[in-house]
């Protein structure tokens, strides 16, 4: 759980700020070179869509990092808003009950 007051940045700002314009890169020229539709790598760097595990693998393989970093981008970004979304308080607890035999 991450406990910070400021929304993590997405995953296609970094993307896009620190790996495609650092380079003098283009989103056309990232796509076809990681063989992704341009379409698709538009929209994760724009927000609209997410790091799938499949793009994760493209991008540390194209910029020499780790799939898991992309991943961990992804999915802190992702838990941040959900911890923000649930109403816990609508919700079970079962902690500490005792394991019963469903019969």
């Amino acid at each position: 759980m991450l406990k910070r007051g400021l929304p993590p940045v997405h995953p296609g700002e970094i993307l896009r700020e620190d790996y495609i314009r650092e380079r003098g890169l283009t989103v056309t020229q990232v796509a076809k070179g990681i063989g992704v539709a341009r379409e698709n790598l538009s929209a994760v760097v724009n927000g609209r869509a997410g790091i799938s595990p499949e793009l994760a693998v493209k991008l540390s393989e194209a910029f020499g990092n780790s799939t898991q970093f992309w991943v961990d981008l992804q999915k802190n970004y992702e838990v941040w808003h959900a911890e923000r979304k649930v109403n816990r308080s609508q919700i079970e607890h079962f902690a500490g009950k005792d394991l019963q035999v469903a019969q």
